[in-house]
């Protein structure tokens, strides 16, 4: 058998790999082919041995096309209904020849899937009740189209479900429990299997928090806090400015030394990220790690002002959201895995085309009470302050973080999964 995998952004790409690199662990793996539809699929490249076929573009708004309108005006104009259409006729081409399809992310590589007339799987990566509802019912002040989205009776909308029941749909694998399950009241056969974002990192049973009385301590691990400008440029160095505004107060709300490990993504440049340091004040060079473990990357990149040491690392995700004990975060993807760690997060809105003001918002819901959003980036040292001194509400984040983003090695059950139902 054979398995074109359909994408549609940089982190469904990422989720994609993952379970892809399961299938292809099993005893009689299916060949595998990719197709990302937005972006050129950077992530890929970690596949060895399975190609991308077909036309892949970078556009101008990223996949954020439903952020701005004119987002999704440079977007036509720079070719999307050109590269779209040549796109779907390649899914064809391939549909004709026996493929089936799994198709991870949105309605866009589900609705191909069906176009196609393959049988398909489908991965849904972004949306959740948890935008509209949690376990005690609806949540308030929600948004217009949130209020639509309840009238539907689902934050999967009529024409989504729909494709979800064809007989050509074959799986349909949700993110959490809470939308499974409502799935399933129209239907469907929605399981969850975990969540795929996960995979790649360690959870520990219950997360050491930063010890509040730490201040009246001689010998004591720093307070370690992440910093999550986004993945996208030029918007993630913009991201930047503002969350070193907040690692400044920050600084000035503790008493003692901070550590910031600053996750950055490979497809960024490192140099205006260094520039606003320097501009800042920041000091390159190699510090005293006195209290700080310090990470594997070997090209990271430390900083130092005051009493903080900043570390720019573009290999050490994980071991960064590991290490932390809270985040300064205006990212998406990042921001749900770090959560998932049963750690806060504080947010500062952007300006997009992704972390606008309303995804901000969106997320705080989505993600629950594991996520602070601050108006302004003064604000950050008072917010960090407030939660590390209270415990209470600490280990309410953290119970909270795995429930709504589950528990590790869903991409393993979803291979298995996959190869059941389309008989590899």
């Amino acid at each position: 058998m054979k398995l074109l995998c359909l994408s549609n952004g940089h982190g469904e790409d990422a989720i994609a790999l993952r379970i892809l690199r399961q299938l292809q662990n099993q005893p009689e793996p299916p060949e595998i082919a990719v197709l990302p539809l937005v972006g050129q699929g950077l992530a890929y490249q970690k596949l060895p041995g399975v190609p991308i076929i077909g036309p892949v573009q970078s556009m101008p708004s990223g996949g954020f096309i439903y952020m701005d309108g004119q987002q999704l005006w440079r977007d036509l104009r720079s070719g999307l209904l050109q590269l779209t259409w040549q796109q779907l006729q390649t899914v064809r081409t391939y549909a004709q020849k026996g493929w089936v399809i799994l198709a991870v992310g949105d309605i866009l590589p589900m609705f191909m899937a069906w176009l196609s007339g393959a049988p398909y799987a489908f991965v849904g990566t972004s949306k959740s009740e948890y935008y509209l509802r949690d376990e005690a019912g609806l949540l308030p002040d929600r948004q217009w189209f949130d209020l639509l989205e309840t009238w539907f009776g689902s934050v999967y909308l009529p024409w989504e479900r729909w494709l979800m029941r064809r007989r050509q749909c074959k799986a349909v694998f949700i993110r959490d429990e809470l939308t499974a399950e409502t799935l399933r009241q129209f239907g469907i056969d929605a399981v969850c299997l975990g969540n795929s974002m996960m995979d790649d990192l360690e959870i520990d049973p219950s997360p050491v928090f930063y010890d509040p009385d730490i201040e009246q301590k001689e010998t004591a691990r720093p307070l370690t806090v992440a910093l999550l400008p986004g993945s996208r440029a030029p918007e993630a160095y913009s991201n930047w400015h503002k969350i070193i505004t907040g690692v400044l107060e920050l600084m000035a709300t503790m008493e003692k030394a901070t550590v910031f490990l600053a996750a950055i993504a490979p497809g960024l440049s490192l140099s205006p990220l260094c520039q606003t340091l320097s501009e800042g004040g920041w000091v390159e060079g190699t510090p005293d790690r006195v209290g700080f473990p310090g990470i594997s990357d070997s090209e990271a990149l430390y900083f130092t002002r005051d009493k903080g040491m900043l570390v720019l690392s573009q290999h050490s995700f994980g071991e960064c959201l590991r290490l932390a004990d809270m985040a300064i975060a205006m990212a998406g993807t990042a921001t749900e895995q770090f959560v998932g760690l049963g750690k806060p997060a504080i947010a500062l809105r952007g300006t997009g085309p992704q972390f606008t003001p309303a995804f901000a918002e969106a997320q705080t819901r989505l993600l629950g009470p594991s996520v602070i959003l601050a108006e302004r980036p003064r604000d950050v040292g008072k917010i960090a302050l407030q939660l590390l001194r209270d415990p209470d509400r600490l280990h309410l984040i953290a119970e909270n973080g795995r429930r709504r983003m589950g528990k590790p090695g869903a991409s393993q059950r979803i291979a298995a999964y996959l190869m059941t139902k389309f008989g590899f």
